[in-house]
Formats: C-alpha cells, structure tokens, sequence
C-alpha cells in the first residue's frame, strides 16, 4: 500500500491538466494500466491490466482524443513536479542536467497522419535501412538514486511527418527548441545533446536565456583565436576572428595533454588525455571551450561547451550522461510501451511505402483539424507513457526499499547500489494493484472508478476484486 501511496503523491498534481474531474479520474485510471500491464498491445492491454469492461475500450478511445485533456499544460505541470520535487536530481554548478535526443518508431498503419519513410543508422544488419513510422524528438532529466543516474523523460514530440503550411520553415533544431521552452522550468541548466545539435540555432537561443549546451562537435569543425587589435583604427568594424585553429591539431602534441581518470559513468581504472581550448566559434561569435579527448579505446572525441566554467572533466562526465535517455528510450519501447499506440483515421488517404512528408496547406479545414486531432491523440498517449515511466523512475530512485519489499519475486542480478528498473518496479506495483482498489485506497476516487468499470468474467478483475 506504502508504494501506490508514493504513487499516488506523483499522480495527484497532474489534476490541473483536466478540464474536468472525469477526465482526471480516467487519465489516473490509465496512468496506473501503463505502470503495471503485462503486454504491450495498445489501448487493449490497458483495459486487459486493469480488468475493466469491453465497452471502456471505447471510453478510453474517446480519452485520449478528448480536448478536455490539455497535453501541453500537462508537460509543464510533469516537468515542474519532477524539477520541484525529486531530491536527487543531477546538478553541476548549481545547474539542473537536460539530455534530448530523436527517436523513430516503427508504425505499419498507413492510415496514420505523420508515418513517413525514415532513415535508420545502425551498426546492425539485422535492421532495415529505412522504415515507415513516425519520427520525435525528447527531452528527459538526469536524476540520482542509490549510486545509478537514470533519465526522467519529461516530455516527447513528433517532428516530422506533417506539414500544415508551405511557410513552415522550420527544423528539427527550432522543433527542439520549442520543446525545451514548453518545459518552462525556469531553473538554470545544461542541455546535453550529440554533434546534430551543435549548432547555432540551439546555442544562441540557449545563450539568451542564460542556458548553456554540452555537445559534441564534427572532427573538421574549427575555432578562431581573437583578431588582434590594430595600432591605428581604421574605417569600419573591427575584425572579430583572427587565426582559425582546426581543432584536430589539439591531438597533433600527446605530450601537450593531460592525463586524468576517465568520469564517465561505469569506467573505472581508465586513463584520457584531456587538452583545453577556449577558442571563438563562429555560430554563436563568442569564445566557447572545447575540450578534445583520447579514449585509449574509443578514439578521438572532441566536445564542446558554451559555458567557459565548466571543467573539462565536468563537460566529459555530463556528455558522458548522454547516454543515459538512450536507456530511457529502450524502455519506453519495450517495458512501458510509451510509442506503441495504435490510431488510424478512417478519412485518410493511405500512404505508399516510400511516404514522403504529408503536405496539408490545399487540404480542407476539416481534414486538416481532423489530422491535428489525431496528432494530439498521440501526444497524449506518448505523455501519458512517459510521465508513467518517469513516476516508476522516480518510486524507483527514491524509496526503492519500498519496490523491494513488494517485488515478490527473484532475480539472479540484484546488486544493493543499483536502483531497482522499471520492469521491477512494474511488477512491484502490479503486485499491490488489488491494495491500491481496496477500501483504504490512497485515492478513493480513483479506487471506486476502476472498481464500477471490472468485468468480474475476466479473471484478472476477479483478483482486483476480491
């Protein structure tokens, strides 16, 4: 009961995201189906989790493409409950840790707004090269637990696909953007992302808002040393850049180098050689500090910051964090299902295999608003599976003694520093489910909601019931 009553404690202030308290009560209802079903076959396995009657498949169909639901005041209230009140977020210099990354979901629909063919880099044969789906873009946060750091999703998009207006000049990197703006954590940060995010149209913006990036940069990339100042003033404006530097010559000196422990979470006894450059760099014209590593193992590796008081060690160890939403990303697919939903629209033209992006600027009205209705349906179920992963994240890093003792089950691996994953934490919570509906319920309301909607034929709402 103790762990749906620190469930409960993440669930309740998402209450101000609903129009109205029904709407509250099944947006609940489905939060608690993603935490703890057992498959992960859509809105089906919500009603087949929670033991619910056939006709609430309707109902929550209905759910999740209701405006009543305002999934972007719910992306700010998720991402403000976790700034505000995780006690073990990841800081460095007084400043929160952000990763984000892009994500590309198979979707075999063809009457889904968005699919569109998509290139797949991998290492791996096993895997096409191009697939259909849809493809997003996430922001999630660094927080600590025991001795692991795990990535709290806090919100995802699609950002490809659909084009409402032929003057939609837009990219990846503005769509980005506006994602890190929608958070409105109004707490100073880091945004840790790889090479496709170095650039000007992340740095600048970042800059503004006294934000600063951590990334890493292209092997041809160059920096500038100051122009020198002239003896005598001449007419017009001063030159800016002075001697461009190629930023591979900071490895042509190995003994120019400074040998350091590697911070990277996980490497132990691993030596790098680390040398330091404050340099200009041209797409925010202001000096920023990179910072050109050699891996004994992995290679060269340059990285770069626009805060020039970042230790080198401190911009290695965040970058180094960067990996961390691609284990979050493993886990919405496969333990939360966060991207498998499953929503066509009837009045769509079905797509061929090699889809191109959906130009909608001579579509109807109609069939245009039919289509955002459909994206939002999306969003709404990809927030609802994230914020459900970042609750099972957040059980999971700040009472994990409460998901041991509910776990019930064993496994080989348990390691006491390690913070229990979202597979244990869904068992846990899984096997307290008939707890949480019982009548000393944390949340009543939510309890006696579920309750009214069992299918008593099914044998999983027998055991809920009983």
């Amino acid at each position: 009961m103790m762990l749906w009553c620190e469930w409960w404690r993440w669930c309740a202030p998402l209450r101000g995201a609903c129009a109205y308290n029904r709407t509250f009560l099944w947006m609940a209802a489905v939060l608690a189906g993603l935490c703890v079903r057992e498959d992960l076959r859509g809105v089906t396995s919500l009603v087949r989790a929670l033991g619910l009657d056939a006709v609430c498949y309707d109902r929550l169909l209905d759910f999740f493409h209701s405006a009543a639901l305002d999934v972007d005041r719910l992306t700010r209230l998720w991402a403000a409950l976790v700034a505000n009140r995780h006690p073990g977020l990841l800081r460095c210099n007084e400043r929160l840790v952000l990763v984000g990354d892009g994500i590309k979901i198979g979707k075999a629909g063809k009457k889904m707004p968005g699919v569109k063919r998509l290139h797949q880099q991998s290492q791996s044969n096993t895997k096409p090269e191009y697939i259909l789906g849809h493809s997003c873009q996430a922001v999630a946060i660094l927080a600590q637990g025991l001795s692991s750091v795990v990535a709290i999703p806090l919100a995802a998009r699609i950002h490809e696909g659909l084009v409402f207006s032929n003057r939609d000049r837009r990219t990846l990197l503005d769509k980005m953007l506006q994602l890190l703006g929608s958070l409105t954590l109004g707490l100073p940060y880091y945004f840790v992302a790889d090479a496709y995010y170095a650039s000007r149209k992340i740095a600048r913006p970042l800059l503004r808002l006294e934000q600063h990036l951590v990334t890493r940069v292209r092997n041809n990339a160059v920096g500038y040393l100051p122009a020198p100042v002239p003896e005598h003033r001449k007419r017009g404006r001063p030159k800016l850049y002075g001697d461009k530097i190629p930023l591979q010559r900071l490895f042509e000196h190995p003994e120019a180098m400074q040998m350091i422990e590697s911070p990277v979470y996980g490497e132990r006894g691993v030596q790098l050689g680390v040398r330091t450059a404050d340099l200009l760099w041209r797409p925010v014209g202001i000096p920023v500090r990179f910072v050109a590593v050699l891996h004994p193992t992995r290679g060269r590796l340059i990285l770069m910051t626009t805060d020039l008081a970042l230790e080198p060690i401190d911009v290695i160890r965040l970058y180094g964090y960067r990996f961390k939403i691609e284990v979050a990303f493993k886990s919405s697919l496969h333990v939360v299902g966060a991207f498998l939903y499953h929503f066509w629209m009837a009045a769509m033209t079905p797509i061929g295999r090699k889809a191109p992006n959906q130009y909608l600027h001579r579509k109807t009205a109609h069939y245009r608003d039919a289509v955002r209705r459909k994206l939002d349906a999306y969003h709404r179920f990809i927030q609802l599976g994230l914020i459900a992963q970042g609750i099972m994240l957040a059980l999971a890093t700040t009472v994990p003694h409460l998901v041991w003792a509910s776990f019930g089950s064993w496994l080989r691996t348990i390691r006491p520093g390690i913070c229990p994953s979202e597979a244990v934490v869904a068992i846990a919570l899984r096997n307290t489910l008939p707890h949480f509906l019982a009548d000393n319920s944390p949340a009543p309301n939510v309890a006696k909601f579920i309750q009214q909607r069992l299918d008593l034929e099914q044998t999983q709402a027998r055991r809920l019931a009983a």
